[in-house]
């Protein structure tokens, strides 16, 4: 447990609240005793914490941005998929307590888990010190990702206006279908194509699904600015 804290870069005061926090249900209910709780109740308020935190992040950071694209960098953030990408770099599946049946089944790199006990964290640190701690905690672990995240930023922007360009010319939405994918689960990288009226436009590529196909849009877009045109309708 020690060595977790100094991974995740926060002392716990109360250590059995991390106890919990890493807790999945199925241990406690393989429990003999069925001491403890589970990280459930945690995981709610985690959730409601990064809701929160995460917007006023967002909007610190990005004083520009609009409601809209506030809304869709805070969804982007919070989704199961990239709080499991998080948990994954602080290796919480490693000190996650698992049911047996749960544990043979690969528990600890299941999305929906370790999105659980990385929100479930997030509970736990608040309650352990308090709404200002976490606040500087979150935002440090953001700093972190500002590449990732201005790169999220403007790949969607692409897709907004490669949609906006198609929509007015064709009359028609451009459609995404990810063709490929790479690597391990923690650093897995996918490529999309973008397709009007079944037509292979652009390729692009990221370790997300939704960045790959943002990468796509952005290809065609360079494409465009290069010279090349669509047959508008």
């Amino acid at each position: 447990m020690t060595v977790f804290q100094q991974r995740l870069g926060f002392s716990f005061s109360q250590p059995i609240l991390l106890q919990q926090a890493l807790t999945h249900p199925s241990h406690i209910n393989e429990s003999p005793n069925n001491q403890g709780d589970d990280n459930q109740r945690l995981e709610f308020l985690g959730d409601a914490l990064l809701g929160f935190l995460v917007a006023e992040w967002l909007y610190t950071r990005y004083p520009g941005a609009r409601e809209g694209e506030l809304t869709s960098l805070r969804a982007y953030l919070v989704r199961t998929e990239s709080l499991a990408g998080f948990a994954r770099e602080l290796n919480v599946g490693d000190g996650m307590r698992f049911g047996r049946g749960e544990a043979a089944s690969g528990g600890a790199s299941r999305d929906a888990n370790l999105c659980d006990a990385f929100e479930a964290i997030i509970g736990a640190m608040f309650l352990d010190a308090g709404l200002e701690k976490i606040r500087t905690w979150l935002s440090d672990f953001l700093a972190l990702r500002t590449v990732e995240i201005d790169a999220h930023r403007r790949a969607r922007d692409s897709k907004s206006m490669l949609q906006e360009y198609v929509q007015g010319c064709l009359k028609v939405t451009p459609v995404y279908h990810i063709v490929h994918s790479e690597g391990p689960d923690h650093a897995k990288q996918f490529t999309a194509e973008v397709l009007v009226n079944d037509q292979v436009l652009g390729q692009g590529s990221g370790f997300s699904k939704q960045i790959a196909e943002q990468a796509a849009a952005s290809a065609v877009l360079h494409r465009l600015q290069e010279g090349d045109t669509l047959e508008c309708t």
